[in-house]
């Protein structure tokens, strides 16, 4: 992460806040937004986690341990933020939690603690950024959401209703946000290779399942053969940080190797 590449126009010297970026595609992001030259506010739960991305970004990583499901912790973060690293050009909501169950074996609690992350949370982020970005006239908000959110899964009714939740939130934002000069996209990834998805796994066998899919649980294969790496993830929101995306806005870009057929 030491060395910096000026290939992302409207990335490099912005300050950038990305919350669950202490591994998988939230640490992807940070990396490639520090690659760009960006100054990066880490946000996530694990502060073991963002103390080792942190380190190995010659400071040029910010790490705010915060629980995004406390709406009150994550006004407090972004306060500090825009205090102690700058004004926030660019925010990317990545932080997530998936608890599988049908939806008659989804319990109350499992049900509440995935839309206060991947929901509630998402939306704080994105409402305390977008109050700070409106009187600038200018900034970019990502949302990392999923190709659940467009297609059924078996065991994923709550995960695939709040990402559905959270990805019409940041259309309707964007188009509330137009008229300020504030772009708001959605990168929804499909099967990629992070420890929330290995824990979907019960032996070695599990990536080439997935590639191949499941006609039992109604679930298509993977057309390009492979499970995105998070770098893959990673890349797509820096396109829409950045100003090649400059008239790109409320758009929903599936990134899965074509796994839902773009359904």
């Amino acid at each position: 992460m030491a060395s910096t590449a000026h290939w992302d126009p409207g990335i490099e010297g912005k300050v950038a806040l990305v919350t669950g970026a202490a591994r998988g595609i939230g640490a992807a992001v940070v990396d490639g937004l520090v690659r760009a030259g960006a100054k990066v506010a880490a946000v996530d739960i694990d502060a073991a986690g963002l103390r080792q991305v942190a380190a190995e970004s010659d400071g040029r990583v910010w790490p705010f341990a915060a629980d995004v499901g406390n709406s009150a912790a994550v006004v407090r973060v972004v306060d500090d933020v825009e205090r102690e690293v700058g004004p926030i050009g660019i925010g990317v909501s990545v932080a997530g939690i998936l608890r599988p169950a049908s939806v008659c074996e989804t319990t109350d609690e499992d049900w509440a603690a995935t839309f206060a992350v991947n929901t509630t949370g998402a939306f704080t982020v994105l409402r305390e950024v977008a109050r700070r970005m409106v009187p600038r006239r200018s900034g970019v908000l990502v949302t990392v959401g999923s190709n659940a959110s467009g297609v059924p899964r078996v065991g994923m009714g709550a995960y695939a209703a709040s990402k559905a939740a959270v990805t019409m939130l940041t259309r309707c934002l964007g188009l509330e946000l137009a008229g300020s000069g504030i772009r708001c996209n959605v990168v929804s990834p499909g099967s990629t290779d992070t420890q929330m998805q290995r824990l979907l796994w019960t032996d070695d066998e599990g990536p080439a399942r997935v590639v191949a899919g499941d006609p039992e649980q109604f679930r298509v294969g993977i057309p390009l053969g492979r499970l995105a790496d998070p770098a893959d993830i990673a890349e797509a929101v820096l396109f829409l940080a950045s100003d090649r995306a400059r008239h790109i806005t409320m758009q929903n870009l599936f990134v899965d190797g074509g796994a839902t057929l773009r359904a």
